[in-house]
């Protein structure tokens, strides 16, 4: 493992000591890049953007798919100094719009169209100061010689920017460096073991925090990697099986498609080289672990435990009892200060993001010695973490976090809707699922499921956090201050 905490030393020192060794095996269009072409190309697409005035500190906003030019856009970035502001593709308007506005980005970087969404529209909508960019698998490339030195400034400098949905309607930017990603990923890599032999699956958006943190993972050890730009059950299990997958991330939904596939091919092993499957972002069935580990192979599931502010703070490990690996997620991860008060999981680490871009909710986010308060109720069984629960009222749908105030807020709007409430419910498929409980105002005309959707989707909000599910009532249930019982609905909706 190469010892370097800043991104562009990283790659450069990377590319020096395995050129020809790749970082990307393939993709779905049969494309691969090695290390030292991926260290070159960053430089060309490094001096293009210096063309367009990017330079150190400049604040970027990029939602692009997980793509090749995806990953040199990071390397860039990272060489000219600039602040990054990944987004996931899922984010719309509204989220969009609020992390250009909050950052003061001076360049937005999106396809033009993908997946049947105009991205470029919307960002031309949104972006207010900001030049738009678009990039279709191509970006701007210059003469790497006129560069200027790379600006060291350690790597305890904010250099990213990830927008988490957290539990408010606003999203809030957690503020990292390059040295609170490269923690996590070094926790990742011991704790999976990643080496030069390893072909690690990053089927999930590389602009959530946990495809930067594979990145650098990948970086350090030289780990190969397969990427996707969208998960297909079939296609992209075929193309793991194909180039030999040996760490099948990355979370409960893939591992189910998986396993899923591995019974229409029985007694075919789907995956013969399997180590581990990587976990993450969402609970996982115990029973899945056991089915994978039995019906595929390799160890099981090895999941892990952060967020976005604070990611990889557990994790398990190859070696760890089978119990464990099927009902934890794992021991804290080096460097880590875990405390449980009245069961909330609350936590001082070297992943630790360095607060928010709005100040003002940082108060509230680190308690008085300093440890961020996760929202999360947990136990630890002999060292292992174990969550129990959430204090926060988000909804977490294939890993991502739905705020259910942020949807209320606009269901609230609706010309039919008197009162609302948003809840999650177990999903076997989903981890959750978004409902909507709502009294009309005229009972004898209620708000239908498609008005609702078609509602929700012109106020700009993201189709994964849509619900899926509504269900009309006469009042919603309240205690005596006026709080919405929750509890109460989700133990009725159960099903």
């Amino acid at each position: 493992m190469i010892d370097e905490r800043r991104l562009w030393p990283l790659i450069e020192a990377r590319a020096a000591e395995t050129p020809d060794a790749p970082l990307i095996v393939t993709d779905e269009s049969g494309r691969s890049i090695t290390f030292a072409d991926y260290r070159d190309a960053c430089l060309r697409a490094a001096a293009g953007l210096a063309g367009l005035g990017i330079g150190e500190g400049t604040h970027v906003s990029w939602q692009l798919p997980t793509w090749i030019e995806s990953m040199v856009l990071v390397g860039a970035l990272s060489r000219l100094g600039a602040i990054q502001n990944p987004i996931i593709p899922i984010y719309r308007a509204r989220e969009v719009g609020f992390a250009v506005k909050q950052t003061g980005a001076a360049l937005l970087i999106v396809p033009s169209v993908w997946r049947g969404f105009d991205y470029e529209a919307m960002a031309r909508d949104v972006a207010g100061g900001a030049d738009v960019l678009v990039a279709d698998r191509e970006l701007p490339e210059g003469d790497p010689s006129t560069l200027g030195p790379y600006p060291d400034t350690g790597p305890d400098t904010v250099r990213w920017i990830f927008y988490t949905s957290g539990t408010t309607a606003d999203p809030k930017g957690a503020r990292h460096t390059d040295g609170t990603v490269s923690a996590a990923a070094v926790a990742m890599a011991e704790r999976l073991e990643f080496g030069p032999e390893d072909l690690s699956a990053m089927v999930f958006p590389y602009t959530h925090i946990g495809g930067i943190i594979l990145h650098v993972a990948a970086l350090m050890t030289a780990c190969r990697n397969v990427i996707v730009e969208a998960f297909d059950p079939v296609e992209t299990t075929q193309l793991l099986h194909d180039a030999g997958v040996t760490l099948a991330g990355s979370g409960t939904i893939f591992h189910q498609a998986y396993l899923a596939e591995a019974r229409k091919r029985a007694p075919e092993k789907l995956f013969p080289k399997v180590r581990a499957f990587p976990g993450g972002a969402a609970p996982k069935p115990p029973q899945l672990h056991a089915d994978l580990k039995a019906e595929i192979g390799g160890v099981g599931i090895v999941s892990g435990y952060g967020l976005t502010e604070v990611p990889i703070l557990s994790m398990a490990g190859v070696h760890d009892p089978d119990d464990k690996l099927a009902n934890t997620e794992g021991r804290v991860t080096p460097g880590v200060d875990l405390k449980l008060v009245d069961g909330e999981i609350r936590v001082k680490a070297p992943q630790a993001c360095k607060g928010y871009l709005d100040e003002s909710l940082n108060a509230e986010a680190f308690d008085e010695d300093g440890y961020f308060r996760t929202g999360d109720i947990g136990v630890l069984d002999d060292g292992f973490v174990i969550i129990t629960g959430r204090l926060k009222d988000i909804i977490i749908r294939k890993g991502e976090n739905i705020s259910a105030k942020e949807v209320e807020d606009l269901l609230h709007t609706h010309p039919k809707v008197a009162e609302a409430a948003v809840i999650g419910l177990k999903d076997d498929t989903l981890g959750e699922r978004c409902c909507a409980i709502v009294a009309s105002r005229d009972k004898a005309d209620p708000l239908t499921m498609q008005e609702m959707v078609n509602f929700l989707k012109e106020k700009g909000l993201r189709n994964q956090a849509i619900p899926e599910q509504l269900e009309p009532v006469d009042a919603l249930p309240r205690n005596p201050t006026g709080k919405v019982l929750k509890h109460h609905l989700q133990e009725q909706y159960a099903k």
